[in-house]
């Protein structure tokens, strides 16, 4: 026990003392998510032969980015439930009731930061609350930042993407039907997708 400690102490001093790129000390600041150029989908398995691909139209967020110690950031986000997109507007009305998101009694799906650590390379994660319906769970992600830009408007802004994989069922979204063939109908695992540009703020 006391050799896994140590380690645990070695590998988390490992990760603390990871030299950050200083340019990105001039990133420092607080960004507001552009909804408009982000978005935020899921992968689903369906009839365990394909993936369903959907994501939420309606969601905004703010960013707090520390260049210089990435510990030191956080983020929040927003997800309007009504929002969502898988293409079927049938299979989004099912979506949005009572057998999956109950949408008009939780209209808001939310993440808001915890934990944030610099992995190495263009590589973090940051580690927070997701709360689903009434349910609010721990949730890892792994992101990718992708740079920097000034846009055509003189907006400063980065990119991040990333994923994670969760099991429904730990949000209270159970409903399933059984296929003749053996197997269900909507797997319990999926895969949640971020792709971020944010616009720095004044």
């Amino acid at each position: 026990m006391g050799l896994f400690n140590r380690r645990t102490q070695e590998n988390t001093a490992a990760v603390a003392t990871l030299e950050v790129d200083p340019a990105l000390a001039a990133l420092t600041g607080d960004y507001a998510i552009d909804p408009a150029h982000s978005s935020i989908g899921f992968t689903v398995r369906h009839a365990m032969v394909t993936n369903v691909r959907g994501s939420f139209a309606d969601h905004e967020g703010s960013l707090h980015l520390d260049g210089s110690d990435p510990s030191r950031s956080t983020a929040s986000i927003d997800v309007k439930i009504a929002s969502v997109d898988t293409g079927i507007a049938d299979r989004d009305g099912h979506l949005r009731s009572g057998d999956f998101f109950d949408a008009e009694a939780f209209p808001l799906m939310t993440f808001r930061s915890t934990e944030a650590a610099f992995l190495g390379g263009d590589t973090y994660r940051i580690t927070g609350d997701l709360t689903i319906k009434d349910v609010t769970r721990p949730l890892s992600i792994d992101l990718e930042f992708n740079g920097s830009a000034t846009d055509p408007y003189g907006n400063q802004r980065v990119g991040f993407e990333g994923s994670a994989d969760i099991l429904r069922s730990d949000w209270g979204l159970t409903w399933n039907a059984a296929l003749e063939t053996g197997g269900v109908v909507v797997s319990d695992k999926v895969k949640l997708t971020f792709d971020i540009s944010a616009i720095k703020q004044a």
